[in-house]
């Protein structure tokens, strides 16, 4: 049997601290130390030791007091500083290439987007349009005074730790080791899946300071996030976590075969429900283009959705057989893991609230358990490039989760 684990002071320090940071992102108010130590567990000599490190670094700042009683000293609210810490976010997707930069306030400091068809585009020229990209990137900010906790990158495919992509089919990517790429070494980035990422993103106070409006989702909710592209990924949070699976691949509902004896995917089986509910096979069926090679980029989907509207009868079948299959493979995975909410994004946004109540009721009468719960649907809360916005909140989340690596002054 393995020895237990020490647990030193620092380790101690470095838990608490990271408690308290997301303990701050994920209130939609500022907190008070001694709010902050009665909603932690945690005595006020210990939250005025840590708040102090945080403030001394940059992390926090201290906001105009509040009274929160009528009697005793008014309180000091605390709040995540801005222009000192900041994640950046990149992607490289079938429809273009381009980043993203979040301070830990929640603020977006920078950002672009290069709209272009990249399927079957060289690994090495997208690597060097990013690197291009960025480089200025990583001036500006160290010119503005800012520190970057950590940076990643969102791809279509399957990746492993230590930055190597198994496959990125739709890209024509095999086996890839992205450390030999500049960009990497330079910000020190990793890899993850951008439907992962996506999710990541609408997950409120996950990294960054939790918007102050109404949200769908809750900090520590548990739901089922859908990607729809090309492909269709997905993932699974659970209460407030992602869920990796053994090897990390979790959460591939694109590949539940919908039809048996359906059209071959580019994964080598038949009848996934990419091959029915994704961009490429929607835009075709609907009559919008002659082959898979016409629809790499979002050109059409205006037009898909004006035909659908308009009542044309090849936009409006493929829009059924879409339906139904996404409802079947939704139904399945409720089934099997047990969550109600489901988060739609991707494409599915465009066709509005009436479509998406209509998928609501087909997943919930094929459920098994449907008179005992209900299932929600819900278009994502972040639907501007969600997957490079979640690449942000996880290079933040390197400062969260390891906070006393980054502070230099105590």
């Amino acid at each position: 049997m393995p020895a237990a684990k020490r647990i030193g002071q620092d380790d101690l320090r470095n838990h608490n601290m990271s408690v308290v940071l997301s303990t701050i992102a994920r209130s939609r108010t500022p907190m008070s130390r001694a709010a902050l130590a009665k909603s932690i567990g945690l005595t006020k000599a210990t939250m005025s030791l840590l708040t102090d490190i945080l403030l001394k670094n940059g992390v926090l700042r201290e906001l105009e007091p509040v009274s929160e009683s009528t009697y005793g000293r008014p309180a000091t609210p605390l709040a995540f500083s801005s222009g000192r810490w900041a994640g950046v976010g990149m992607q490289i997707n079938t429809d273009g290439v381009g980043y993203t930069v979040l301070d830990v306030n929640g603020d977006v400091v920078c950002g672009d987007w290069h709209e272009r068809t990249m399927v079957n585009v060289n690994p090495d020229a997208a690597f060097a349009e990013l690197d291009d990209m960025m480089r200025p990137v990583e001036r500006d900010l160290a010119e503005r005074g800012y520190r970057v906790a950590g940076a990643q990158l969102a791809l279509p495919g399957l990746v492993t730790n230590g930055n190597r992509l198994l496959v990125a089919r739709n890209f024509g990517w095999h086996d890839l080791d992205l450390n030999r790429y500049p960009v990497f070494a330079r910000l020190g980035a990793k890899v993850d899946n951008e439907a992962t990422l996506a999710a990541i993103a609408q997950i409120p106070g996950y990294a960054s300071q939790c918007a102050d409006r109404d949200w769908p989702i809750g900090p520590l909710d548990s739901f089922v996030y859908v990607s729809t592209d090309i492909g269709i990924g997905g993932a699974y949070v659970r209460e407030g976590q992602i869920v990796r699976g053994d090897h990390g691949f979790a959460g591939e509902i694109g590949h539940l075969c919908v039809d048996m004896h359906g059209s071959r995917c580019r994964c080598g089986r038949h009848g996934c429900l990419e091959t029915i509910a994704g961009r490429r096979a929607l835009t075709v069926a609907a009559g919008l283009a002659e082959d898979d090679g016409a629809v790499a980029g979002t050109e059409l989907l205006p037009d898909l959705y004006a035909a659908w509207r308009g009542g044309d009868t090849k936009a409006a079948l493929a829009v059924e057989n879409a339906l139904a299959a996404l409802a079947a493979a939704l139904a399945s995975t409720v089934n099997m893991i047990d969550m109600e909410n489901i988060v739609l994004g991707g494409l599915w946004n465009g066709f509005g609230d009436g479509l998406l109540a209509d998928l609501e009721r087909r997943v919930q009468s094929q459920i098994l358990a449907r008179d005992a719960m209900r299932v929600r649907l819900m278009f994502p809360p972040v639907t501007g490039h969600p997957a490079m916005r979640g690449a942000a909140v996880m290079g933040l989340r390197r400062l969260f989760d390891d906070p006393m690596r980054f502070m230099t002054a105590e």
